[in-house]
């Protein structure tokens, strides 16, 4: 690929950053190879590429947290070598990250100010400028609570707040959003949307990351695509298509998105009726079938996450019997569900599917650990028989089976995580948003492999926040409106405005 000079980009707005030939190799990874791009003053960019694209390697090449083994970046027309995040965050870089890198017992000044906080001759904080600073950031995002606040109280959209704010803060001319509206309902989203708009207005470049076509339609000016650590295009967002960005980022097209397999139900395998908790949903009643995939719908805090991990036995029930093979169960742990068959992938692979600093060959066996015990001592040999299964059969991408989990990509990982599950053989796997934070090939293939185990015989519940993951899979669609289930539909009956509207309770859906 023939290097360029990132600032002959076409675009419009006054050059803030320049990536320029930048390459970053890691042991048996090329992770980045020769990209130039830029980011503009008030422009947003939308960054975009599958897992394992390069993306994550930007941002941290630009926070400073790595340094590339070639090219420069270069801010506000200097070239900079950043040795630490200070140096980044001193150069007017700043990261709002999906997941909030801040400090819970401390308040939102002191989070927002965390590292320059201003200091009286003395040398003592001066406490009154920094809240009466704090009180005037958060009004100019139209933020509804005080500097004095705990950032443990706020909720995720309120954290993403503090992190602009903090940013606004440092005068940051550069500002980079990755994956911010993972966790957020509509309306923070649309709140986020007015917030990046006021930046955009003041003149900051924004790189945003997103796997959500619809959100980087909507909001970025420019992208830059890349694809096994090079740059495969860039140009205004205008000018292309969705299915051609799609093609650009996977070097193919995807004709059918979700390959729904023509598979033969069988017999009830999963009976719940009546499970009920008093404070998040109640009177929750359905019937699975072999081969099945049942879809979970609802918004944010409809109680369908809360159903199944109840019925994982992550939390007590306050009524309801589960019944599996016609036997009735009592599952008052994971142990119990896992003993008879019930597997669950969480929504926050991170925090509840994985163990980030162990490998992969330990996380997968790490739900089947006993039937890999020989003679009373672990068989590294037996794990790593099932683990080579597994990982070809969801084509797990990784130099070797002993890599960090933490080292792959998104979409790597939670092949891992489900992996994990499939080793423990179950008869009901529980899917809770399998696909949330992954790209759109990643996305391809989950979804073929969840048909896949449909065909299999495995019964499957598929709880998703994207209706056209839910429509496209499902046979049937469990439909949930705080915390209860306002409908189900079987497939050829459904349509797109009857779930919404029973999710929302709009009007009575026929």
């Amino acid at each position: 690929m023939q290097k360029r000079d990132a600032s002959s980009s076409p675009q419009g707005g006054e050059p803030v950053l320049f990536l320029n030939g930048v390459s970053k190799s890691f042991p048996g990874v090329r992770a980045l190879n020769d990209v130039s791009f830029t980011l503009r003053a008030g422009e947003v960019t939308a960054l975009v590429g599958e897992n394992g694209a390069g993306k994550s390697t930007i941002v941290k090449i630009l926070t400073g947290i790595y340094s590339p083994d070639a090219g420069e970046v270069s801010v506000g027309g200097r070239p900079r070598k950043f040795q630490s995040p200070r140096d980044s965050w001193a150069a007017g870089i700043a990261a709002i990250h999906q997941e909030t890198v801040m400090f819970d017992e401390l308040s939102v000044a002191e989070n927002i100010f965390m590292g320059h906080m201003p200091r009286l001759k003395s040398g003592f904080v001066d406490w009154p400028h920094m809240r009466q600073r704090t009180a005037e950031l958060l009004k100019s995002i139209e933020a509804d609570f005080d500097p004095d606040d705990k950032l443990k109280q706020l909720s995720v959209a309120e954290k993403h707040m503090v992190e602009i704010a903090r940013a606004l803060s440092h005068e940051a001319s550069v500002i980079i959003m990755d994956e911010p509206t993972a966790a957020l309902s509509r309306n923070e989203i649309d709140d986020l949307f007015r917030i990046i708009a006021q930046l955009k207005a003041e003149g900051r470049a924004i790189m945003f990351i997103s796997h959500k076509f619809d959100e980087i339609f909507r909001v970025a000016d420019s992208f830059v695509c890349l694809r096994d650590g090079e740059k495969v295009g860039d140009g205004k967002i205008s000018s292309i298509t969705e299915s051609k960005l799609v093609s650009m980022m996977v070097g193919r097209p995807i004709d059918q998105v979700f390959p729904k397999r023509d598979i033969s139900i069988g017999e009830v395998v999963l009976k719940v009726e009546g499970l009920s908790n008093p404070t998040e949903f109640a009177d929750v009643s359905f019937e699975l079938r072999r081969g099945e995939i049942l879809g979970f719908y609802g918004l944010v805090g409809a109680g369908r996450s809360e159903a199944m991990q109840c019925l994982f036995g992550m939390s007590a029930a306050s009524s309801g019997q589960i019944t599996l093979n016609g036997t009735p169960l009592k599952i008052s742990s994971p142990v119990d569900a896992i003993a008879a068959g019930i597997s669950y992938v969480p929504e926050d692979r991170q925090e509840q599917g994985a163990v980030l600093p162990l490998g992969i060959r330990e996380n997968i066996t790490l739900a089947s650990i006993a039937s890999h015990v020989r003679n009373f001592f672990l068989s590294k040999p037996s794990e790593l028989d099932a683990v080579r299964v597994l990982g070809k059969r969801l084509d797990v991408r990784a130099a070797h089976w002993e890599q960090r989990l933490g080292e792959l990509s998104g979409g790597n990982q939670q092949k891992v995580v489900i992996a994990k599950w499939l080793a423990a053989k179950p008869k009901v796997i529980i899917l809770d948003e399998p696909t949330k934070g992954i790209d759109v090939g990643s996305k391809a293939a989950v979804h073929d492999f969840i048909g896949e185990l449909a065909e299999e015989g495995l019964a499957v519940i598929l709880i998703s926040s994207e209706l056209p993951e839910i429509m496209g899979l499902a046979d049937r669609v469990v439909v949930m409106q705080e915390g209860r289930i306002a409908n189900i539909f079987t497939r050829g009956t459904w349509s797109a405005e009857k779930i919404v509207s029973a999710a929302t309770g709009a009007r009575k859906a026929a």
